[in-house]
């Protein structure tokens, strides 16, 4: 299917979104039209935020600035002096408890089951996490920034918006992989496309249209229950 027809093609139900929605690993090398980008950023702006701050900046890359980052993201990656690089913020824990950390190993183990690699395949593993640093060849790159001055409510507000765009864009056919992958080398992407100081990085994401040969796709992650995390209470 070309770009014009997916981009006139019908819209997914929300409940089909919703639970098609997942985190892609391997995209197609199929351009988005930059109408489509537009349009699935409009519909998320409409996510809510306290006092309509909005607090979400977005950065579009693709071509050659987009292979450019995915360069200097590999060479940071690839540096044996990790300690250079830190995040501005902690994304994860310091010390992982059940039964987050159980939940963390299993869908580690079953990606890398889907993909033949063994728990001393240190290679292969640096190597599959390296591809977070080419958006798992997704044409489109997503880089979302805060600006400092906001607390800790606009970072609710920006999850909800993060959600916002995802569903938007799996309802017009588009798939997505949230990347907190990015977080320690804020300094690399500041300098790449010259974020203003005031900016901090959020995440990035991967936007394309998934690889239905890849079979890293097939991963679907396993989900608690309603009963395990409501109460009722009445």
């Amino acid at each position: 299917m070309d770009s014009s027809a997916r981009l006139d093609s019908a819209s997914l139900s929300l409940d089909e979104a919703m639970r098609t929605r997942r985190s892609i690993r391997a995209f197609l090398p199929d351009p988005v039209p930059q109408p489509l980008i537009e349009q699935v950023l409009e519909l998320a702006s409409r996510a809510p935020s306290g006092n309509n701050a909005q607090p979400w900046k977005v950065y579009v890359i693709t071509g050659a600035a987009r292979q450019r980052l995915c360069d200097a993201l590999r060479q940071a990656y690839d540096d044996p002096d990790q300690s250079r690089y830190r995040g501005e913020y902690d994304y994860y824990p310091k010390q992982w408890i059940p039964p987050f950390q159980d939940r963390r190993r299993k869908v580690g183990w079953d990606l890398y089951g889907l993909l033949g690699i063994t728990r001393d395949d240190k290679a292969r593993m640096h190597a599959q996490h390296a591809r977070n640093y080419a958006f798992f060849d997704a044409p489109v790159g997503l880089m979302f920034t805060l600006n400092r001055i906001m607390s800790q409510g606009s970072w609710l507000d920006y999850g909800m918006f993060l959600q916002s765009v995802m569903l938007a864009a799996r309802a017009h056919g588009l798939d997505t992989c949230p990347q907190a992958a990015f977080v320690p080398y804020h300094a690399v992407i500041a300098r790449e496309l010259e974020l203003p100081a005031e900016e901090m990085l959020v995440c990035g994401m991967a936007l394309g249209y998934a690889d239905p040969r890849a079979v890293e796709n097939t991963l679907y992650s396993e989900r608690e229950p309603v009963a395990g995390f409501t109460r009722f209470v009445s």
